[in-house]
């Protein structure tokens, strides 16, 4: 994995991301998720991130996104799952308003965790053994 760089950094954020469908619904098909690829790509564009894996399943998606440390995760998941929402609704409008009349796509909540780098005892271990200075 590559070092990005900023105007006052160097930083390597990846967080791994999960949106599941409301009502853990089987909503989406392998057409559906191939737009919401591009959908997800677009709005990562926009926050300056890059997805480096995207996949999933019929009520799920996993994403990992490298990010720049000026990007909120919060900020970024309501624009994903707000843009990719409306735009998979509108796209796809007759498949999913047999599941959904309340124009909704993906359940409130969603799951972000940090990832990459040196576990965390490692990182405790290297921290413990600074030299403090006299």
């Amino acid at each position: 994995m590559e070092v990005r760089t900023g105007r006052h950094c160097v930083f390597m954020l990846h967080a791994h991301l999960v949106f599941v469908t409301k009502y853990r619904k089987a909503a989406l098909s392998n057409d559906m998720l191939n737009s919401l690829k591009s959908y997800f790509e677009k709005v990562c564009a926009d926050f300056d991130c890059e997805i480096e894996e995207f996949n999933g399943e019929k009520d799920y998606v996993h994403l990992l996104v490298n990010y720049p440390p000026k990007v909120s995760i919060s900020k970024l998941v309501n624009s994903l799952k707000g843009v990719s929402s409306r735009r998979l609704r509108s796209d796809y409008a007759k498949e999913l308003s047999k599941m959904y009349w309340k124009g909704v796509l993906w359940s409130p909540s969603y799951f972000a965790g940090s990832v990459g780098g040196a576990p965390l005892s490692v990182l405790k271990q290297y921290i413990e053994q600074q030299q403090q200075p006299l």
